[in-house]
């Protein structure tokens, strides 16, 4: 199979803010180990990890030695995939993401790409949470680039908007970055760009020159999800699944684990005439000198 039929499939192991007592996404070293070899045993070729804090396991945490320690036993244990840690923070603080970068050096690591006000309403019209600003306005996402630079991790340029998907291009233009622009379509977050399969088009259009792109959904309409995954693949891009995104397989039963997730989105690949990267070809595909 041609190196144009090869696809680059990422398993998000966990996010952040879901409570570990309610839904089984990993939380410790051991667990994020044992998520990743699922997801990898199943087809995935990177897994993106965040890192939570060890006592309740629900808020984000930058300290080293707990990262330190996920990274250590996702090695360990899967010494072939590769890693693309998250970055994302909202404030001016980012000393903890930059020391992680630093520290660790990741093959990849993802860019926040521009901010967004994080909203949600519930049926009644009332605020699901208070509004937030996911704020990266360029000074910040600048930063990030140049310690990712410096420390030759990847940037994987998540983009929630259409907008922010034209700022790659004009953040490629300004020399902020090196290499081909790897960019995600952030689809399905309720104040951001709609899980709709409709407009990967539109935004191909507007990617850099060479660049990659692959589509993360998420959503409460949980056919779309998979609709836009499928979609992306016909349209030569990239997939991502894993607890981060969704709960749901495609034939609406919940997940036990993010193994299942990953092996039916392995499964539309194939579907669509295609097969799933090895890491080593996936390293090949994003610029990494393995």
């Amino acid at each position: 199979m041609g190196a144009n039929n090869k696809v680059v499939l990422t398993a998000a192991i966990t996010g952040v803010l879901t409570s570990p007592k309610k839904f089984n996404v990993p939380v410790t070293p051991e667990e994020m180990a044992d998520a990743t070899e699922q997801a990898y045993n199943q087809g995935a070729t990177i897994v993106h990890t965040h890192f939570r804090d060890q006592e309740e396991g629900i808020m984000p945490t930058w300290d080293l030695d707990v990262v330190g320690d996920i990274l250590s036993a996702i090695k360990e244990r899967v010494p072939d995939i590769l890693i693309c840690m998250s970055t994302g923070v909202m404030g001016d603080d980012i000393s903890g993401p930059l020391a992680c970068l630093e520290t660790f050096k990741p093959e990849m690591a993802a860019c926040n790409a521009g901010s967004l006000n994080y909203l949600k309403v519930r049926k009644d019209g009332n605020w699901a949470w208070s509004p937030l600003m996911f704020d990266n306005p360029v000074e910040k996402i600048n930063r990030f680039l140049e310690v990712m630079n410096e420390n030759n991790v990847i940037p994987e340029f998540e983009c929630f908007d259409t907008g922010i998907v034209r700022s790659v291009k004009m953040f490629k233009a300004n020399g902020m970055f090196k290499g081909d622009a790897h960019v995600s379509f952030v689809m399905g977050v309720d104040s951001g760009m709609p899980a709709n399969p409709d407009l990967l088009p539109i935004l191909i259009k507007e990617l850099p020159e060479n660049a990659t792109f692959q589509t993360i959904a998420t959503g409460p309409v949980r056919e779309n999800i998979w609709s836009v995954h499928r979609r992306s693949l016909e349209l030569g891009g990239n997939v991502r699944t894993g607890m981060e995104d969704t709960f749901y397989l495609p034939n609406g039963e919940k997940a036990r684990n993010n193994g299942e997730l990953v092996e039916a989105l392995a499964n539309i690949v194939k579907e669509v005439g295609k097969e799933v990267a090895t890491p080593q070809e996936a390293r090949r595909i994003m610029g990494i000198n393995a």
